[in-house]
């Protein structure tokens, strides 16, 4: 009998081969997915809710009143769309284009730069299945898949048999960890764990690449210089290298810049590739989508047909500065990642929240719709961490409607 297999939508990696027992609006069992996807894939319930000053109200009802926040703001934001299908961004492009309103997502203090130079071709990269297929080397820095993409490690990098590594992790694979501590992925690696200091990797960087140049690496908290060295003879010796950049790495950095000249360094030496290890299941959508539509890939203003950019524009810096004054947010939870001093300043304005599950920031949104989960009740596209398109189906019938059929009765009712 053919079996049917499904998307899972709790994180990047966006795994294709997920096996689950239904009911019609239940799922039951989930085979195959991590420990993360099978909480995500069963995490249904039952009808939508429709909540304004947290009171059940009808659907025509929170449309109505979100319309009329977005109608009487000046300066509103939207925020989130992770964890929204390729549709449904384009969807609320559109919509920030029509509001005249402030446009961002959690990569503008996330792994955003790095997207954007993969964008914008700045850097070499390649697809997890390269990665499963050929690569000998792999970096894993500022990163631990094992506790944020459980299945990274087995089905995309270090254990997998591939098409030109058939025997697989140790014997034809090296894994490599650079971090600030002794993380689960770091013990995996063994040997070949690589402890810095935190916001060391720029120096670690300078020493690598003197390392590479056949010079004595230095840095200023005393790395040993022998072991640099011995990672450098492994880099140079690659024949597929993938560094996998975490969000650990990118904090620690002031800019690209030393990452463009390891890379640079690296590839004239070996053969090496970027991928970043996203979160949330089509955080690389919105970039891609928004960088199409913009050339940005995060923090946009829409005024009157044109399109203004900059860190003032991200929602750190518009909340910090109170220049919104309505938000709309999108499977996100602003009010739970960013920093009291400047999530409190959301609660003065009227908040819009749309998303699957109850938050902090849906508890205190002016008018809370709790929409479909994609992937699971909802189906759509996305782009998974490494730049490939990924279809995905339903996995159960709802009446609940998604973020994307909300955003356009939204958008009708403007």
């Amino acid at each position: 009998m053919e079996k049917n297999y499904y998307v899972c939508t709790g994180c990047g990696l966006l795994c294709d081969d997920i096996e689950v027992e239904s009911e019609k609006d239940k799922v039951n069992k989930v085979y195959t997915a991590c420990r993360i996807g099978v909480a995500h894939m069963k995490e249904t319930r039952g009808e939508a809710k429709f909540l304004v000053d947290n009171k059940p109200v009808d659907e025509a009802t929170a449309i109505n009143e979100a319309a009329s926040i977005l109608k009487n703001a000046r300066n509103p934001l939207i925020f989130g769309l992770g964890t929204s299908t390729n549709e449904t961004q384009k969807i609320a492009i559109e919509l920030a284009k029509k509001i005249n309103a402030t446009l961002d997502d959690p990569s503008s203090f996330c792994l955003g730069p790095l997207a954007e130079a993969l964008i914008q071709d700045k850097l070499k990269t390649c697809t997890l299945d390269d990665v499963r297929n050929k690569a000998d080397v792999i970096i894993y820095w500022g990163t631990d898949p094992s506790d944020s993409h459980p299945r990274q490690l087995s089905k995309h990098s270090y254990f997998p048999r591939g098409s030109e590594k058939q025997r697989g992790w140790e014997e034809e694979r090296t894994a490599i960890a650079i971090d600030v501590r002794k993380s689960h992925t770091a013990k995996i690696c063994g040997n070949y764990f690589f402890q810095i200091p935190p916001k060391g990797d720029t120096e670690f960087i300078d020493a690598l690449i003197a390392g590479l140049s056949g010079k004595l690496p230095k840095t200023s908290y005393n790395y040993p210089p022998k072991k640099i060295l011995e990672l450098a003879n492994i880099l140079k010796g690659a024949k597929f290298g993938v560094i996998f950049v975490g969000r650990g790495l990118i904090y620690s950095l002031e800019n690209l810049e030393p990452l463009f000249k390891l890379m640079k360094i690296l590839n004239e030496k070996a053969n090496f590739h970027l991928i970043p290890m996203i979160g949330n299941y089509n955080t690389m959508g919105f970039n891609e989508n928004l960088f199409a539509e913009t050339g940005y890939v995060n923090s946009v203003k829409f005024e009157n047909g044109t399109v203004k950019h900059g860190p003032e524009y991200s929602i750190v810096e518009s909340l910090k500065a109170k220049t919104v004054d309505a938000a709309i947010i999108i499977g996100s939870d602003p009010l739970s990642i960013l920093p009291r001093s400047i999530a409190k300043n959301m609660l003065e304005i009227p908040v819009i929240s749309l998303d699957h599950c109850e938050t902090l920031t849906s508890k205190h949104a002016k008018v809370y719709v709790n929409t479909a989960i994609s992937g699971v009740e909802s189906g759509g596209t996305a782009i998974r961490m490494d730049g490939v398109k990924v279809n995905f189906e339903p996995v159960i019938e709802t009446n609940n409607p998604s973020d994307e059929v909300i955003l356009k009765k939204i958008m009708e009712a403007l």
